[in-house]
C-alpha cells in the first residue's frame, strides 16, 4: 500500500498531491453563473428570476439555459405562477443543489490548501 507524503515531508518542487476524484469536483457547479445561482440561493430562501438577473448581470437567455440545467440536476427547483396577470418564476435550491454546492467548496478549499505555502 503506497502512502502520499504528508505536505510538510514533500520535496520542493514535488508535485502536490489534490484529491481530483470526479465524484467531489462537480463541473456542472463549476461554471461561474450557475455557480453564482446556487450561492445565490444557498443565503436567499427563493429569488425570481428577475432578482437572479439582476444579481447577477445577465441577460434573460443567458440566465433561463444555465438555470435549466440546475433544473435538470435537480439543485435546483422552479416554480411558475402568475402575479397579477405578469409571469413569475421563483428558484429554490433542492437538497441536492445544498449538498452539490458543499461538495464544491469543499474540494476548491482543499485546492486553495494545498496551493497555499505554510
Amino acid at each position: 500500500m503506497a502512502s502520499r507524503a504528508r505536505k510538510s515531508e514533500r520535496k520542493p518542487g514535488a508535485p502536490v498531491p489534490v484529491d481530483a476524484e470526479p465524484s467531489k469536483f462537480d463541473r456542472l457547479v463549476h461554471e461561474r453563473l450557475r455557480l453564482g445561482i446556487l450561492s445565490a440561493l444557498a443565503v436567499n430562501r427563493t429569488l425570481t428570476f428577475s432578482e437572479l438577473k439582476k444579481l447577477l448581470h445577465t441577460t434573460d437567455g443567458n440566465l433561463g439555459v444555465h438555470a435549466r440545467k440546475l433544473e435538470e440536476a435537480e439543485y435546483v427547483l422552479c416554480t411558475k405562477g402568475f402575479e397579477g396577470r405578469v409571469p413569475k418564476s421563483e428558484y429554490k435550491l433542492t437538497t441536492e443543489g445544498r449538498a452539490a454546492l458543499e461538495r464544491y467548496l469543499n474540494h476548491m478549499e482543499a485546492l486553495i490548501g494545498a496551493m497555499r505555502p505554510r
